[in-house]
């Protein structure tokens, strides 16, 4: 299974369910060292932890810093965009975070600034005027550290794309992770062509949603987990095309060698890659693996691109 080599780009390492915590109910031990373990061993052999506000995202470098395949970004989500305001000081937030990715960077360990965007579903949470002040302000963070963009964008495609627009010459390269978009909101996005489209479970839960992965060119494309969400359920319409599969527990009858039922983790995205695959009809998995780890290496780890992974890249059918 091994052979296959991949790179997660969104994993909730800092969530709660990994430390055994569900709903405020400590379930089980903390379990990272058995999750990274799972996903090293089907073929990941990097994982970008996601931060999304400044506590976060310190708590993302430390965990970077345990293992040197695991990366970190910094960054404030859009749903937690109060928070510049509530500290008391936005600027000073601001520069926290500023420090936060230069020593990040320093350490080789920061790849890229977010989890940030627009998110209009959970408005609740955040109004549009404050997450479009503070998604912009994360731009001039992008330009200072010369880093990619980590971004989130949920029923906001007008706005989302016009704030790209206005910003575009502060920003890189990018990944709108988690796509669950229409087609519509899928050509808005690729019409940017620094920036690829993540795909996780959600973003294969219906026949529509396969529709529109369809249409996502494998050379903008990356795959993602966003464990210990999004996983691949029964129900979803791209189960059928799941190879891979994982004996799992209930988080009451916990064993490290299982994984834990509803949970998921990174080991999972190889169920991302073989949906993708299945669902674009492309037989050769090896070489669609290929096509979205060297897409994922040039936005987050351009100083790995090597010759031979081009190589393998060149006089290669279109997908």
């Amino acid at each position: 299974m091994a052979t296959i080599r991949m790179i997660d780009i969104a994993v909730n390492l800092t969530d709660g369910m990994f430390k055994g915590i569900y709903n405020g109910k400590q379930c089980h031990v903390a379990d990272i060292a058995a999750v990274l373990n799972r996903a090293w061993n089907a073929g990941v052999d990097r994982i970008i932890v996601t931060g999304g506000s400044l506590k976060e995202s310190k708590e993302a470098l430390s965990i970077a810093e345990t293992d040197g395949r695991l990366f970190c970004t910094v960054g404030v989500h859009p749903t937690r965009c109060k928070e510049f305001e509530d500290s008391g000081d936005p600027e000073k937030y601001f520069q926290d975070l500023v420090s936060l990715a230069k020593e990040g960077v320093e350490k080789g360990k920061v790849v890229a600034i977010g989890e940030c965007g627009l998110d209009y579903d959970r408005l609740h949470f955040c109004p549009p005027e404050i997450q479009k002040k503070y998604f912009e302000k994360q731009f001039e963070l992008a330009h200072a550290m010369k880093l990619p963009m980590f971004l989130h964008m949920r029923a906001a495609a007008g706005d989302f794309c016009e704030i790209l627009t206005g910003q575009k010459d502060k920003c890189v390269a990018g990944v709108a992770h988690s796509f669950t978009g229409s087609a519509e909101d899928r050509d808005k996005l690729l019409s940017f062509s620094n920036l690829y489209l993540g795909v996780n479970g959600c973003s294969l839960k219906t026949a529509e949603n396969l529709d529109v992965v369809r249409g996502i060119p494998v050379e903008r494309m990356m795959i993602e987990t966003d464990s210990p969400y999004c996983d691949i359920k029964n129900t979803h319409a791209g189960i059928k095309f799941v190879k891979s599969v994982w004996s799992a527990k209930k988080k009451e009858k916990y064993d490290h060698e299982f994984t834990v039922k509803g949970r998921n983790e990174p080991c999972l995205v190889r169920q991302v890659l073989e949906v993708v695959a299945g669902c674009k009809d492309i037989a050769d998995i090896d070489q669609l693996s290929r096509i979205i780890y060297h897409n994922t290496c040039r936005v987050f780890f351009p100083q790995d691109l090597d010759s031979v992974a081009d190589g393998l890249l060149t006089g290669r059918p279109d997908l």
